[in-house]
Order: structure tokens, then C-alpha cells, then sequence
């Protein structure tokens, strides 16, 4: 079963459908990644999961619950860090650990998270950087070791070894069977971490992929040189769009199969030719489009 499952989430401002007809599950142990620009709806799917909203259609099921009926219980076993995180500027980060302590049972992860995070726990929150903050946060939604952490950019402030730590973090978390839902912008860390990832776009999903398989999506940009005239409206054909044109030669944009454009290219005698697949970032920006 699911550890979270969503079908048909809508939620609504006015006419504004921040998010449209959204359904998507994520299987226990896995870091699902769920991607997009700012605006796409992400942390409106985070906050309904969280129900700090109310979707106006759609149900929500974690961990075989109801997600707004069985909110207060399943909140035990979420550790969930909002895309702006939200802390007490008198206190210390200390005091902030101690009371999540006292409201979640004391565990000893608290030190290695302090530990690995490289965090001045006695510092007070109005004196700590952005960066600090970001740490503090994590801190607080991985202690208490959570079945599910629900998190909302949270490299957010993080400096690249500092990103470095939360993935290795993560990742022992999901192989201890524990799930990740995390929102991201960033194309790089997706790739880096996560096994699946759901993309959205205007409140809508427009892909859903392993990792695995958005890397076999083939995308070229072809650079050939000709010895002679060459017609180009020869290569408009479905999937391939001619992007420049010099006066013998032409730079070709090329989704799927390259064979079809190479068996056209092979009737001209070719001065020079390059042939460069898309990286992973091109190929999501392809969603964005």
C-alpha cells in the first residue's frame, strides 16, 4: 500500500485554479520529488497533505488514514519543514530541540543531527543567518525519526556540503523504510536524490518519471556544416525544429529518434557535424514549456 496517496486534489482562490485535478502516490522508502516553478502549486499540495488547508475537492490518504479526519494522530509521524520556516527569535535553537523533546519523546538523533548539520544549538534565533534557521528546521523535523518527512525546499540557505550532509541524511532515512515527499526548484538536487519525480505546471501534473527514465528521454541539439546549398525546410519534420540557420550549415533541435535526421543528413557531404544530448535540466525544462 501507499504510504501517501492523492487523487484528484483541487484546490481553488476565485478563479485562480492553484491546484487543478492533482493525483499522485508515493511508496514507502522512497524519495519522491516533486517539482516545479515558483507559483506551480507545490506548496499548496504540501500544505493540504499537512491539512493546514482544506482542498475543495479530492481526497488525501497517508499511511492508510485519512489526511484531514486523522490529522492530529498522523502529525506524530510527520516530520514536515515549511518553505518558510517558522521559529521563535527570543529563543535558542536548544530550546527549540527541548521542547520538540518534550512534545515528541527525547531521542538522542538530536545530536548527531546537531553534529552533522554543524549547528551552534545555543546561539538565538534572532542572531543565526538563513542558513542557521534552515539547519534548525531540518533539525526539527528529522529528530524524532518520522515515518514520512514532508519537506518544502529544504536546501533552501544551505551551502553545497551542507547539501551534501542532508542528501547522505536522506537517503539512510529512506533506507530504513522511511518516506521523503520533498518540493524542489532545483533540477540538480532532484536528479542527485530522489527516485521519482512529479512535476507540475500551473497546478497541473504534466509528468510523473523515475529518475531512470527522464534520463532516457531522447533530446539532441545537432550542429551540421554542409560543403554546398542544403534546402532546410527539408528537416521540419515531427520532432525535429530547425533553431538557426548560417549559410552552410544549420543547429537542429531533435526530440526522439535521431536516426531518421541522420539518414537526411547522409545525402549531403558534411564539412562538420557535433551532436549533443540534452542534460537532464534541458529535458525537465521541456515540461516547463
Amino acid at each position: 500500500m501507499p504510504t501517501i496517496t492523492v487523487e484528484n486534489l483541487k484546490k481553488y482562490y476565485g478563479k485562480v485554479k492553484a491546484v487543478d485535478d492533482v493525483s499522485f502516490e508515493v511508496s514507502e522508502g522512497e524519495i519522491f520529488g516533486f517539482l516545479g516553478p515558483n507559483g506551480a502549486g507545490k506548496t499548496t499540495v504540501i500544505r493540504c497533505l499537512m491539512d493546514f488547508l482544506r482542498p475543495d475537492a479530492g481526497e488525501i490518504t497517508i499511511l492508510g488514514m485519512d489526511a484531514q479526519r486523522n490529522a492530529p494522530e498522523l502529525k506524530r509521524d510527520i516530520g514536515f519543514l515549511s518553505g518558510e520556516v517558522s521559529l521563535y527569535n527570543n529563543w535558542t535553537g536548544q530550546e527549540h530541540i527541548d521542547l520538540v523533546e518534550k512534545m515528541r519523546g527525547q531521542t538522542d538523533y538530536d545530536l548527531n543531527l546537531i553534529s552533522e548539520f554543524n549547528f551552534e544549538p545555543n546561539k538565538k534565533v534572532s542572531n543565526m543567518s538563513s542558513g542557521n534557521k534552515q539547519k534548525l528546521g531540518l533539525i526539527l523535523a528529522l529528530m524524532h525519526k518520522p515515518k514520512i518527512l514532508i519537506l518544502d525546499e529544504p536546501t533552501t540557505g544551505l551551502d553545497p556540503l551542507l547539501q551534501n550532509a542532508f542528501y547522505e541524511i536522506i537517503r539512510t532515512e529512506a533506507g530504513e523504510g522511511k518516506t521523503v515527499f520533498m518540493s524542489s526548484h532545483n533540477l540538480a538536487e532532484v536528479e542527485r536524490v530522489c527516485d521519482r519525480v512529479c512535476i507540475i505546471k500551473g497546478g497541473k501534473i504534466v509528468a510523473i518519471e523515475s529518475i531512470k527514465e527522464l534520463k532516457r528521454k531522447k533530446i539532441y541539439t545537432v550542429c551540421a556544416y554542409f560543403d554546398g546549398p542544403v534546402p532546410k525546410d527539408e528537416f521540419h519534420t515531427d520532432g525535429v525544429t530547425v533553431t538557426k540557420k548560417f549559410e552552410d550549415g544549420m543547429v537542429m533541435n531533435v526530440k526522439g529518434e535521431i536516426d531518421p535526421v541522420l539518414d537526411k543528413l547522409s545525402k549531403y557531404k558534411i564539412t562538420d557535424i557535433e551532436i549533443i544530448h540534452a542534460s537532464l535540466e534541458e529535458i525537465f525544462l521541456e515540461y516547463y514549456k
